[in-house]
């Protein structure tokens, strides 16, 4: 089995491919981990992830920047069904639509939007920047293990707001809540980054690679 992370020109992708190659290592199962740009290693790919740091639109920009792969996306984790990870940006590209620096479309995967963080305590700054608590709406594979209360760390400026309460699966709390992890069917996002998040990322990703939805 192998996971693809995509490479779409979104930051530095060694960390977040160190952290799988660990947790596939740790799992003993023989799966390895690819950092592509190429289209077609999705079909052969049984997880998929996608990262991302910047603005919504340029993330989105870059994807559609690289031939092929948008539509091998639709194909492999909408039609397909296959495991699908996303990270920060990678995770708020699953929205109807982006509202950073103006209106943009997204990959329309989860009925919801992503808006700028409003703090209802005004001495919070922004970006949100640092480790939060995370409160756990029910359950989900990727977070066995995982207690409420668990530290993740966070970089962002916008949120997910989700029309579906069904698809938080965790929040924190930052003058109100944030959407941590979004998910439905074989579909999963963190607004946290787990390749930063030391012993709660490492074990949401080791839940991953072992996700069989």
């Amino acid at each position: 089995m192998t996971v693809a992370i995509i490479d779409y020109g979104s930051g530095n992708l060694r960390s977040a491919a160190k952290a799988f190659e660990r947790a596939a290592a740790e799992a003993g199962g023989g799966m390895t981990v690819r950092v592509t740009s190429d289209a077609d290693d999705l079909a052969s790919a049984s997880h998929i992830v996608l990262p991302g740091v910047g603005a919504f639109a340029d993330c989105r920009r870059g994807v559609e920047a690289l031939p092929g792969m948008r539509d091998a996306l639709e194909e492999a984790v909408r039609n397909i069904g296959k495991p699908f990870l996303g990270i920060c940006v990678g995770m708020q590209l699953m929205a109807r639509v982006g509202r950073e620096y103006g209106d943009h479309e997204g990959f329309g995967w989860l009925d919801a939007e992503v808006v700028a963080l409003t703090p209802d305590d005004a001495a919070l700054k922004i970006p949100h920047m640092g480790w939060n608590e995370l409160a756990i709406a029910g359950t989900h594979p990727v977070l066995n293990g995982i207690a409420p209360g668990s530290h993740a760390y966070f970089v962002h400026s916008y949120h997910m707001a989700c029309a579906n309460p069904a698809d938080l699966v965790a929040s924190v709390e930052y003058g109100g809540p944030i959407a941590a992890v979004v998910g439905r069917d074989n579909i999963v996002g963190t607004q946290f980054h787990p390749e930063k998040s030391q012993a709660t990322g490492l074990r949401l990703i080791s839940n991953f690679l072992a996700w069989r939805p």
